[in-house]
């Protein structure tokens, strides 16, 4: 089979897979642009000489500059956490693609903001702008992922959502290498530091752009009563007539759903709160939430944030050395990244990717640590030259990244952009994305008096973090790989967790056969077969 090749849950017309589900999903995914970009420019800015000289970081005592820059960088995290369930409330309302209309233009208020920094202003224009461009980030991360999983056939729905990891990594690319490239580039000045911050304008102008072109999330259509446009929508995204059996069959089991859930969980803005009372449903937030627990805890933002402290607690010095090394960890996560929507996320599946990396990851986190403790780099390096244990050290680092990226990287947001029903759905992928901000927002926060205080244990403290998460994903989060949105409440009821799937899947195809002998010379119609499903819901 190629990498391209498809593992569907049922036969599906080629043209499913055509320009327009695509572009839509890459359009989207310019939200994720900004958020990549914002996570890695920011790291590197505050390193950067002419930022320091013009805000007198020089005056400032080690605790209170660690102080500093943990606010600059966390306040961030702490607006994307409100952002997170902002979307909730306008997703709900106004639907996925005028919620990305409003936060796109949030976030450019916030950008817009930064820019009127300098010394005589102080830094309070640059933290009030990243509180406004968290907000926008948070409400897009929600939007995103949902939308994407929405509009997605189930064989190509973690490529799908996986472009929005792509975007995140694209935009981290650049901004991992924006200032090395001025550094070298332009003497130290004014102009040098502030034009990473316009940057942040271009991948939201595009979003803001590009969201008057895309459809609204047909499911989102369905469940608000606006059929005729629904089935206009999913027509043109599919590239199929009204008639065609797929078409027939996927808005049965929307219709069916629907009707499920309004029955279970009841139609209504706090509906899905009081959902919250179900175990079942409760269960879910709770893993969602846990698995960026686990994706935080295996350090990658403490690296994304913090760059070039990472890399001089391993002996690299010097700020253009520091850049450079920051930049090839964009490029490594941004190649990882291609490989992994392409083929690895819908060939070997959501657990498998998520038990390997914690453990190759792990592996590497503990040989960091304990060459820092064994040879305190940091104090006895000289002339930026790197010992043959250093340079293992960066191996290993990069290695790392080699097995975070097609694992924890991404997969974490497709898992909690499919497993939730859709009545819940928004609910719960605005808890999934505030858990993740949330976690960000502890580790950005606390990681320059963490590296101060704890020295190596750092790395340790990660690696043990990444272990435990192993068992976790092993024993209770289910394979997600190629079942439709519609069958995620079946199979988070199967037990035992890892044979969840293969179960669920042999289900499927059986009800498929079925389907497919019923409807040959029957007529089926949407309607009569809505009626058929929600009888046997």
């Amino acid at each position: 089979m190629g990498i391209l090749a498809f593992v569907e849950d049922r036969p599906t017309p080629k043209a499913v897979y055509n320009w327009r589900v695509y572009t839509c999903a890459a359009i989207a995914s310019f939200a994720s642009c900004m958020i990549g970009y914002d996570s890695a420019f920011i790291g590197t800015t505050l390193a950067l000489p002419s930022f320091t000289k013009e805000f007198q970081f020089e005056t400032y005592s080690d605790e209170a500059l660690a102080l500093l820059k943990s606010n600059i960088v966390s306040v961030y995290q702490a607006g994307a956490f409100f952002g997170s369930f902002g979307a909730y409330v306008s997703s709900y309302y106004l639907g996925r693609r005028r919620s990305l209309l409003i936060w796109a233009s949030v976030f450019i208020l916030g950008a817009g903001l930064m820019l009127g920094a300098n010394r005589q202003r102080g830094l309070a224009l640059i933290i009030g702008g990243r509180v406004l461009a968290g907000l926008g980030v948070g409400g897009a991360s929600n939007m995103v992922p949902i939308y994407i999983s929405e509009l997605a056939p189930p064989a190509v729905r973690g490529r799908l959502v996986g472009i929005y990891e792509l975007g995140w990594q694209i935009g981290g690319l650049v901004g991992f290498w924006i200032n090395y490239g001025l550094q070298e580039t332009m003497a130290p000045s004014h102009k040098q530091w502030i034009i990473p911050f316009a940057i942040q304008l271009v991948p939201a102008g595009m979003l803001l752009a590009g969201a008057l072109w895309i459809k609204e999330s047909p499911r989102w259509l369905f469940a608000n009563g606006r059929r005729e446009q629904a089935l206009k929508n999913l027509c043109w995204i599919r590239n199929l007539p009204l008639d065609d059996l797929y078409i027939v069959e996927e808005v049965a089991a929307i219709d069916a759903q629907i009707e499920h859930d309004r029955m279970h969980v009841g139609a209504g803005f706090w509906k899905p709160f009081a959902a919250l009372r179900q175990p079942k449903v409760l269960w879910r937030f709770w893993l969602g939430g846990m698995l960026f627990l686990w994706q935080n805890g295996s350090g990658i933002n403490a690296i994304n944030y913090y760059s070039p402290t990472v890399f001089k607690s391993i002996g690299i010095t010097g700020t253009n050395t520091g850049f450079l090394t920051t930049g090839i960890f964009g490029v490594v996560k941004t190649a990882v990244t291609i490989v992994w929507l392409l083929y690895l996320i819908d060939r070997l599946g959501r657990r498998n990717l998520l038990m390997f990396g914690a453990a190759g990851g792990s592996v590497c986190m503990w040989f960091i640590g304990a060459y820092i403790k064994l040879s305190n780099p940091s104090a006895k390096q000289k002339g930026g030259k790197l010992s043959s244990g250093g340079i293992a050290a960066v191996f290993f680092f990069y290695l790392w990244t080699f097995f975070y990226t097609p694992s924890w990287n991404g997969t974490p947001w497709v898992i909690n952009s499919e497993m939730f029903s859709p009545q819940t759905r928004s609910l719960g992928q605005a808890s999934a994305a505030a858990n993740n901000w949330f976690w960000n927002f502890i580790v950005s926060r606390f990681t320059p008096q963490m590296f101060l205080k704890m020295g190596y244990g750092v790395y340790f403290f990660f690696a043990s973090l990444m272990i435990l998460s192993i068992p976790f994903v092993y024993f209770l989060i289910p394979e997600t790989k190629s079942v439709p949105l519609e069958h995620m409440d079946r199979l988070f009821e199967i037990k035992p967790v890892p044979k969840a799937h293969g179960v669920l899947m042999e289900e499927l195809r059986l009800q498929e056969e079925e389907f497919r002998q019923d409807a040959e010379g029957a007529g089926l119609s949407i309607e009569k077969t809505k009626e058929e499903r929600v009888e046997n819901v």
